[in-house]
């Protein structure tokens, strides 16, 4: 690789990337393609059980409103008309004798029978009100179907359908009835019965009697459904789950949907084969590959092309450079001279090249200047003015005291910024040494309390950490201080007075632990969201800044947070809530308890 042109290099990095790339897209299609086949596919038997279901619903409505206009027909003058007329009248209705094959009868309204159209011996006088879709017609006077109930003695599914007769004030005179033979009486449509053509597999179960009504095999249409394991089908259908995949023991894999009928407590189950989708799919994904496979490729050659065209100068530029580094007795700055391209790009080399050496110059003044003028002198002073309110030099004047706090609240605030600048440029020239170990969650934040009590207290504000779980944390315990130090410091700053800091904790995952400060301010204005983890980014009011500092605290705790393996944000909520996700100590778990809350009086 070493020895290839550039040209060369870029054409095989794209050739590589758009090879992934395009990969990745015919992988993604491919999946997206046969999912949404086996969508459309699991959505069309769903949809063709639901249609079946409605045709028989259709099926049963019409038997129903046909035997409730011949009801009609059994009343003269409110009343209802005599045995021998109403056999009678039975007996001769043809068209409605196909609707209802197995019997017709008239029965009182307590549900005694009183006329038949098909005569058997000792069921004229029989009683029926005691069966719960008689008692349902009774209660209802409106129009019942009955769940299938296992006939005595053939042990054959029957459907009853009730219609009341009623006078024309609405007063119940008795009941017309029909009965269908499921073995005889098929609700279900001829086409989807004996669709031979089709890979579809069409079964019709009876929950309530666990029977098979269609579909079972054999040659009856009546049959027990199957033990549970002996068939798959059955048992994901009866499981509840409306639709999806079921493996049969053949290992075929079958994509099922069901439909429930309510008034007759049966279960449509359409399954097809999987292969019905997969073999679309693979078929499209084929030629789509090809197509794209062959646009790939053009658009490669092109690219390679163009790149040797256009990289042929800069490979000129390029050997010179090489040259010159080979030799580093020889000036570092390139010659200006030869083509145009090659002086342009020596000549802004060399203005780089001396920019950054004056860049890099004024920068080590300004930090050695830092470092020597006003770091030694200022701890010195800071050091003289607490010997003084010690009581070195004897006791103070009160208004002496006062103004020395003063003097050394603001000289401890120019060192803070001094080491905040030597801590940025150490970041930035990647000089910052870390120091992994264990840190005490509990104790950690115990001591930031306890360290910025004097702050809180100087500000009218109560400083509380609360919620802190015993764990672990695997960091550099200063460096994580000096973030939270950070992020309790502007919270303070930017407090009402008599407010609450608040810092607390959260688990963001199993490996991390999240380290909330949150205050009551006026949270982060929305204008200045972007720019708050910027160096020398401060939030202003008009003209002058709110409050004093470099603006470096907030980029100084990114930059840490990154070498630290963390990540650090915030969010609005009543107040700013800033915090930083620290990798707990997976190697030293601690048990989890609620400890005690630690508190900074004002």
């Amino acid at each position: 690789m070493s020895q290839l042109s550039l040209s060369t290099r870029l054409a095989i990095i794209i050739f590589l990337g758009s090879f992934i790339a395009v990969g990745s897209i015919i992988y993604t299609a491919y999946d997206a393609l046969l999912e949404d086949f086996l969508a459309n596919l699991s959505a069309q038997q769903a949809q063709e059980t639901a249609h079946i279901s409605s045709l028989v619903s259709q099926d049963l409505q019409h038997r129903t409103n046909t035997l409730a206009q011949f009801a009609d027909l059994l009343k003269s003058e409110d009343k209802l008309l005599p045995p021998g007329q109403l056999t009678k009248l039975l007996k001769k209705q043809e068209a409605l004798a196909e609707l209802f094959p197995h019997s017709l009868s008239v029965l009182s309204p307590d549900a005694t029978l009183i006329a038949e159209n098909i005569y058997v011996p000792g069921r004229v006088g029989t009683h029926y009100g005691n069966r719960p879709h008689w008692k349902e017609a009774i209660k209802t006077q409106r129009p019942v179907i009955s769940r299938p109930i296992i006939g005595m003695p053939s042990q054959v599914p029957l459907l009853i359908f009730i219609v009341p007769i009623t006078d024309t004030a609405g007063e119940l005179l008795g009941f017309l009835s029909g009965t269908l033979k499921m073995n005889q009486s098929f609700l279900i449509p001829e086409h989807f019965r004996n669709d031979a053509s089709s890979d579809a597999i069409f079964l019709v179960v009876d929950t309530d009697n666990f029977l098979f009504v269609e579909g079972s095999g054999h040659d009856g249409m009546i049959a027990s459904l199957p033990d549970p394991g002996e068939n798959l089908l059955i048992d994901a259908a009866l499981s509840g789950v409306r639709f999806g995949e079921v493996s049969t023991a053949s290992g075929k894999t079958l994509i099922y949907a069901t439909n429930h009928l309510q008034r007759l407590g049966w279960l449509f189950i359409r399954a097809v084969p999987k292969s019905l989708a997969t073999a679309p799919a693979k078929q499209a994904f084929t030629r789509f590959f090809l197509i794209t496979l062959g646009l790939t490729l053009t658009i490669l050659l092109l690219t390679y092309l163009a790149l040797r065209s256009t990289t042929a100068s800069l490979t000129q530029i390029t050997r010179r450079i090489d040259s010159m580094t080979r030799k580093p007795e020889s000036s570092r700055r390139l010659k200006e001279e030869g083509a145009p391209e090659v002086r342009d790009l020596a000549r802004a080399f060399n203005q780089l090249m001396n920019e950054r050496d004056a860049y890099s110059q004024l920068k080590d003044n300004f930090i050695s200047n830092v470092s020597h003028e006003l770091r030694t002198p200022l701890t010195s002073v800071n050091g003289a003015l607490r010997l003084l309110q010690a009581g070195a030099a004897g006791e103070l004047p009160e208004r002496a005291r006062d103004i020395t706090t003063l003097a050394l609240r603001n000289g401890e605030r120019l060192q803070r910024l001094i080491g905040d600048l030597l801590d940025f440029n150490k970041l930035a020239s990647g000089r910052m040494r870390l120091s992994f170990h264990p840190v005490d969650l509990q104790g950690f934040l115990m001591e930031i309390v306890d360290s910025n009590q004097a702050m809180a207290r100087e500000s009218g504000i109560t400083l509380a950490a609360d919620n802190i779980p015993a764990a672990s944390l695997n960091t550099d315990g200063h460096r994580l201080r000096q973030i939270i130090d950070n992020f309790v410091s502007n919270a303070i700053k930017f407090s009402p007075p008599e407010g609450q800091v608040t810092i607390h904790t959260e688990y963001a995952n199993h490996d991390k632990v999240r380290i909330v400060v949150s205050d009551q301010g006026a949270g982060v204005p929305d204008t200045f969201k972007h720019e708050i983890f910027e160096r020398f980014a401060q939030a202003e009011t008009g003209t002058d800044r709110a409050h004093t500092g470099t603006g470096l605290g907030l980029a100084i705790s990114r930059r840490l947070a990154e070498l630290l393996e963390s990540t650090v944000g915030y969010y609005n909520d009543a107040g700013a809530h800033f915090w930083v996700e620290v990798p707990v100590d997976t190697k030293k778990p601690a048990a989890v308890k609620r400890p005690p809350v630690f508190e900074s009086a004002r």
